[in-house]
């Protein structure tokens, strides 16, 4: 749908609903943003394998 904007300009709006209604479900939540800092707390790198992209390394300063 296409919508007038205050400035006069047009906007391009979309309707979700029907796609969102046909999507699959995550079924594993993001963990808690603390349980993370736990785990990583006292190392140097962190390491985890995303199942859709690749394998990640991230680098965690000492001081952090």
């Amino acid at each position: 749908m296409v919508v007038p904007k205050k400035n006069g300009k047009l906007k391009i709006c979309v309707d979700f609903k029907k796609l969102n209604g046909t999507t699959k479900k995550d079924l594993y939540p993001l963990s808690f943003i603390n349980e993370a800092i736990n785990i990583v707390v006292g190392h140097e790198v962190y390491t985890f394998l995303n199942g859709f992209s690749r394998y990640h390394q991230i680098s965690i300063a000492p001081e952090d």
